[in-house]
């Protein structure tokens, strides 16, 4: 029997708890999506793995149905996580996380939780240097500050900023009509200004949970200088590389990133 459970948060301002879809059964499995996304964006995984898992896809703070908050740092969103599992009654879950959502997954390590085993799609436990999504933010912005009747004016209006489509295409997902004209469900201001925090990483207490670090193997998230610092941190790691990829390596070849993850999990 496959079972199927979502949550929606009804007032997203206010609820102290993550909006979060779960389906299928079994040992539990927790997905979590990257900037700008929302509990959607692992879909192709979660499709999968609810075969054999009790999967648990989750908005984060300032996304997808959840609540937003005037603060957006990797602390507060492993907390938000935990409180989430907490209600669920959930212990020792796998957790997944892609991007941001991977340091927010790694950080869950710093709590006092139990982590069956973790893995961190195309994202490493350093500091970003690199303002990557400069374009993106005037994009969004320019949609912001814009009456904007319907998603083909948005794609318009971010195409100014935003030179690849698949890029406006994956942000349009995030669009919602509200009296009339779209805007975003994510909350913009506070991911521009917390952006540095976002960036950001303070190293975690060396863990011993099994982990593995998935590479896009064309993206520069993931980097063979960063290895110092993975193994200051995780000491049962693994990595795999999924040739021919960037960084949205699951949209990319799912059936292998599926396959390295079932791989390590034992499925």
């Amino acid at each position: 029997m496959n079972l199927h459970v979502k949550h929606i948060t009804n007032n997203r301002k206010m609820s102290a708890l993550l909006n979060y879809k779960r389906e299928g059964q079994g040992k539990p499995l927790i997905l979590l999506h990257g900037l700008f996304g929302d509990l959607n964006n692992l879909g192709v995984l979660a499709r999968d793995l609810k075969q054999d898992f009790d999967v648990v896809s989750i908005d984060l703070r300032n996304h997808g149905q959840s609540f937003h908050r005037s603060q957006h740092n990797y602390p507060a969103m492993a907390q938000d996580v935990a409180e989430l599992l907490k209600h669920l009654n959930i212990d020792n879950p796998i957790v997944v996380g892609h991007s941001m959502g991977g340091k927010v997954a790694m950080k869950l390590c710093d709590l006092p939780l139990t982590i069956d085993k973790l893995i961190v799609l195309d994202m490493a436990p350093v500091k970003y240097l690199q303002r990557r999504h400069d374009a993106v933010l005037a994009g969004l912005t320019e949609v912001a500050n814009n009456p904007v009747p319907d998603r083909r004016s948005a794609l318009a209006l971010m195409a100014k900023h935003i030179e690849l489509e698949g890029v406006r295409q994956f942000l349009a997902k995030s669009l919602d009509k509200q009296d009339g004209n779209m805007c975003w469900k994510f909350n913009l201001e506070t991911l521009k200004q917390e952006y540095m925090n976002i960036l950001d990483w303070q190293p975690i207490e060396q863990t011993d949970v099994a982990t593995l670090f998935v590479k896009g193997g064309d993206s520069d998230y993931l980097l063979s200088e960063h290895q110092p610092q993975i193994q200051a941190q995780f000491n049962n790691a693994k990595a795999h590389i999924i040739a021919n990829t960037g960084h949205w390596l699951h949209a990319e070849k799912p059936i292998e990133v599926l396959r390295s993850m079932r791989k390590f999990l034992g499925h």
